[in-house]
């Protein structure tokens, strides 16, 4: 398996933000044949979370680490 790629996670924080608006209007969304409803809720808002952080760290170019100090 390669990964995640800066794509794959642009297309699920999408789908993602999608549900949260349908979601939000009082609708049902599917994703991936899930169905998810308004009680999901926390799961929506925390993959939303989750798919941002890959888009971002993707985007950067890989992990950094800051205020090390060397031994």
């Amino acid at each position: 398996m390669a990964g995640i790629t800066l794509t794959d996670a642009q297309t699920q924080l999408a789908n993602w933000l999608t549900a949260s608006t349908k979601v939000a209007q009082g609708q049902s969304y599917s994703i991936s044949g899930r169905a998810v409803t308004r009680a999901d809720a926390e799961e929506i808002r925390k993959q939303i979370i989750y798919w941002d952080r890959q888009v971002k760290r993707l985007t950067k170019g890989g992990i950094t680490i800051k205020g090390a100090t060397p031994v």
